[in-house]
């Protein structure tokens, strides 16, 4: 019998993911630039020699569109690995499921190691980083760890993340609400593709804004970083609102995080908002400024200040928690 345990954060884009290519291979319309979190974390063991697939989630049995990705996904690796072996998935995550804290990417790049390796494939960091895009697009960015670039690419061999030096920064990320959402991230991302005018002008915005955005980050330039940051996802939710029937992911307390960003920058202190699909918001900021900010938004829900995390990584059996970095990736 042979099980494999892995451990992997979510990320949250600074340059946002928003539509499809290719709805199969999951190709994405345009490449992104994330931060892999040091905290949220999912753990998950796969294990083989049982009678049939199943996948427990935080204690239960999943519900049965969880249980049919996660079969979905174990047939890619069964193909890959040549085994038809049924599997047993056991996973818990640290975050809210499907809150917009990007739940899903950490899901599905520990699942992607863990899998692999319980079914015996040696998987480099790009090729994992392919494998997870397979099961939910953003998992290919939690492979990899701090600051990650998700290259859209022409084909399914040609997509995967890979890491981008940046500089030192930190998120305060503010839950608001950590129930799931009524309109998952797939959905929506459907009917902007399909109902809203200004997808088009999504798609090549945010070309230019990623290519800004790796210059910033490249060169060090945070105020640049932050400006770019809160100026797409702003420009996300504006085109989500855009669809027909309109999807509005964020709360009014949301929209008063983005006020409390301008109003610290207004007062000298450096931090800029952004909002993945869901009402919770992360500000982006300093080492040195992320004690103010988080007090400056104490009261509009709960606070945690997060660093760059490390990337997906196995739980070697036996010894608690402590982790082996994937091909690539190092100890933070």
């Amino acid at each position: 019998m042979s099980s494999a345990t892995a451990c992997a954060q979510p990320n949250i884009a600074l340059v946002k993911y928003w539509g499809k290519r290719d709805e199969g291979l999951i190709l994405p319309a345009t490449g992104s630039l994330s931060m892999t979190l040091d905290a949220f974390t999912t753990t998950t063991t796969v294990r083989l020699g049982v009678e049939a697939d199943s996948f427990t989630l935080n204690g239960s049995p999943a519900a049965e569109a969880a249980m049919s990705r996660t079969t979905s996904f174990l047939d890619l690796v069964r193909e890959l690995a040549a085994d038809d072996g049924p599997a047993a998935v056991t996973s818990v995550n640290e975050a809210p499921t499907g809150a917009g804290l990007a739940s899903s990417a950490s899901g599905f790049a520990a699942l992607a190691l863990a899998a692999s390796k319980a079914y015996g494939l040696d998987l480099d960091q790009s090729e994992l980083s392919r494998l997870a895009r397979r099961g939910s697009g953003s998992a290919c960015r939690s492979i990899v760890p701090g600051f990650a670039v998700w290259h859209a690419g022409r084909d399914d061999a040609s997509s995967y993340a890979e890491p981008i030096p940046a500089p030192d920064l930190r998120l305060v990320i503010v839950t608001i609400d950590s129930h799931e959402k009524a309109v998952s991230s797939r959905e929506a991302m459907r009917l902007t593709r399909d109902t809203s005018p200004f997808y088009n002008a999504w798609i090549s915005s945010t070309e230019a804004v990623l290519d800004e955005m790796v210059s910033a980050c490249r060169t060090g330039d945070i105020a640049r970083i932050g400006e770019l940051t809160e100026l797409h996802a702003l420009r996300m939710h504006a085109v989500i609102a855009s669809c027909r029937p309109p999807v509005r992911y964020l709360a009014p307390a949301s929209v008063s995080v983005f006020d409390a960003a301008a109003a610290l920058r207004a007062s000298g202190v450096q931090a800029w908002a952004t909002a993945d699909a869901g009402p919770n918001v992360c500000l982006l900021t300093t080492p040195g400024e992320a004690g103010e900010v988080a007090s400056a938004v104490s009261g509009l829900g709960r606070v945690r200040v997060v660093s760059p995390g490390p990337g997906a990584r196995l739980v070697s059996p036996g010894l608690g928690a402590r982790s082996v970095p994937t091909p690539g990736s190092e100890e933070m």
